[in-house]
């Protein structure tokens, strides 16, 4: 209870940025709840194991599956194809088989590779660009505590006129109070906030679930009955 006792609360942002900057190591007035170093210095544990994997596991059974493909033996058809001296199923044609699994190897190294480097920046940068939402917000809270401050506080009730002539200034310190807020927070910030939430759901999260590999949209018409039956 930091309200209770007095205290300032700790700043997400920093505890965060503390927590790969330099992790385990906290100052008292920062801390959030017990034993948070070590809740922390887990969740980067799990970070970094991820990494290998992610990386490691596809191409490894890639591998060994390809090593079990080797190791059986050939069907009936190759074999009698090898018989009868076919040069398609000979020496050359093995060479070509395995240049083909090795190629196939490679490609699945070099894209879960990708894969990774695109995971591992893409962590970094969503949580930093979802964390713009947070400061948004907090941006919001202090423009209000602003307008309020130097329009309300400073000029309204700040103001050393006689009695008629200080509530004209209230009412019309009231209505620029509430002008600026309706403008800039109400319709400004609401704004800003939707298109950093479009851009978020466009950008950030639909580049690892969205493909586009669909059935494309095709509506429906008499007409293309007519010249269908037609054909």
């Amino acid at each position: 209870d930091w309200v209770g006792e007095a205290k300032r609360p700790p700043s997400l942002l920093n505890t965060l940025i503390a927590m790969f900057m330099s992790p385990g190591s906290y100052k008292e007035e920062d801390r959030i709840f017990a034993g948070q170093e070590h809740v922390q210095l887990l969740l980067l544990l799990i970070a970094f194991i991820s990494v290998p994997l992610l990386l490691l596991p596809k191409p490894i059974l890639a591998y060994l599956d390809m090593k079990k493909k080797a190791a059986q033996p050939l069907p009936r058809s190759e074999l009698d194809a090898v018989a009868e001296g076919s040069p398609a199923a000979g020496p050359s044609g093995e060479a070509e088989g395995e240049e083909q699994e090795g190629d196939g190897l490679a490609d699945v190294v070099v894209h879960q590779v990708i894969h990774t480097i695109e995971f591992v920046l893409g962590s970094i940068s969503n949580t930093a660009s979802y964390l713009r939402l947070w400061a948004l917000s907090l941006a919001h809270s202090q423009l209000s505590e602003l307008f309020w401050d130097k329009v309300m506080v400073a000029q309204a009730f700040g103001s050393k006129l006689p009695a008629p002539l200080h509530a004209a200034v209230v009412f019309f310190a009231f209505a620029v109070w509430f002008i600026l807020n309706l403008g800039v927070l109400m319709v400004m910030e609401n704004l800003s906030s939707f298109l950093h939430a479009l851009r978020l759901q466009w950008v950030e999260f639909q580049n690892k679930f969205y493909h586009g590999d669909g059935v494309m949209y095709k509506p429906f018409a008499y007409a293309k009955l007519g010249a269908a039956r037609d054909e």
